[in-house]
């Protein structure tokens, strides 16, 4: 069936075409927006971003006015703020952090500020604004990334005078892609150009320079950006010449030799002291309640010639003739019994009736007697 582009009255199809074409050209002749540039919005987090939705109305639109701003997803479409029967409903997923340009949407300016932006935020916002018959919408891609930061500057490896110098700049936070740049600063803190034989690595913020000398030494600051930030670090190369080798071996050496020492030294006492404390336990236990002490050797003696003594007393000097030549020798001691043996013919020496005073003997008078045996 041909199409007749002069006239819809061909037939009833015809006639359906004819009436589609006018209601889309009806539903264009009403609402326009006019803020179409603004496409793509890249932003940092903490940010402030303003997303456009100008439009004017047509004489045509004589309905309400409904003003919506949705984020679309794969499959559904998430509310952000709505304009509907001259009031605002912001109580989404964006509470407190998005708002209306303008106190009046219904004025032609339907743009949001989403305050405190988020990595999360990022998506497709879609405003429409209907009244009917007209309905327009516009799509804005938001992108919301993180600046660099936390940046570190070190040192990696020797700073020794003919080896190689590695300078590393690395952010903890920030959103990639990240780049990195090397400079050197003077002492006024000017930009300097690198040593010749150093070379860089934007991507990696590695500086490597080779056969370092005096020269290389100085303050060097990392720059590291991304599309929405910067953040730096600097940090200080001293080259200095190389030290003796041989002495820190030495040391080290010595070191650990005295740490040994020390260590044996205290696992010898710890065992010293274990073997005394068991000891004085087995020493504890030998010990018997029921066994009397020894007596002591001058006690014995002493006693056993007190005893003489008392005896020597009651005797009378007429028979200690017969005593001094036999109870001196029967002393229980230990020290008599190891002297050598008295000569047999030794006669010992009469005691004198004043030793025996001095001695603590005491005279008695012994009555005399007969032959028979009779007292005198």
């Amino acid at each position: 069936m041909l199409w007749n582009h002069g006239s819809c009255s061909l037939v009833k199809r015809q006639h359906f075409f004819c009436k589609e074409g006018k209601k889309k050209k009806d539903l264009a002749s009403g609402v326009t927006i006019t803020s179409t540039d603004q496409t793509m919005v890249t932003k940092a987090q903490g940010e402030k971003v303003t997303l456009l939705c100008t439009y004017a109305l047509a004489a045509a639109d004589e309905g309400s006015l409904d003003i919506e701003w949705v984020i679309l997803q794969p499959n559904e479409e998430q509310p952000v703020i709505m304009y509907t029967m001259d009031r605002v409903y912001d109580q989404y997923q964006m509470t407190g952090r998005v708002q209306f340009v303008s106190q009046n949407p219904s004025s032609g300016d339907a743009s949001i500020d989403i305050l405190n932006l988020k990595p999360a935020d990022t998506g497709t916002y879609q405003c429409k604004v209907k009244k009917p018959p007209g309905i327009q919408t516009h799509r804005v891609q938001l992108t919301v990334l993180e600046k660099p930061t936390k940046t570190r500057c070190y040192i990696e490896g020797s700073q020794e005078i003919g080896t190689d110098v590695t300078l590393k700049c690395k952010s903890q936070e920030g959103t990639p892609v990240i780049n990195y740049y090397w400079t050197k600063t003077t002492d006024t803190r000017t930009a300097a150009e690198l040593p010749a034989t150093s070379s860089q690595n934007p991507d990696t913020g590695v500086l490597l320079m080779k056969n370092a000398s005096h020269v290389h030494s100085g303050t060097y600051k990392c720059v590291a950006s991304n599309r929405v930030g910067t953040d730096e670090c600097s940090v200080i190369l001293n080259v200095t010449p190389p030290v003796n080798r041989g002495g820190r071996i030495a040391g080290a050496i010595i070191g650990s030799l005295l740490a040994i020492v020390l260590v044996a030294l205290i696992i010898f006492c710890c065992f010293k002291k274990r073997r005394e404390k068991k000891y004085e336990k087995e020493v504890h236990h030998d010990i018997r309640e029921d066994v009397p002490p020894p007596k002591s050797r001058a006690s014995t003696a002493r006693s056993y010639i007190g005893s003489n003594r008392s005896s020597l007393g009651s005797m009378s000097p007429s028979n200690m003739d017969g005593y001094a030549k036999t109870q001196y020798n029967k002393v229980p001691s230990e020290d008599f019994e190891r002297t050598p043996p008295q000569n047999p013919n030794y006669d010992p020496p009469k005691v004198a009736a004043p030793n025996l005073s001095r001695m603590g003997a005491i005279p008695v008078m012994i009555p005399a007697q007969s032959k028979d045996g009779s007292i005198v």
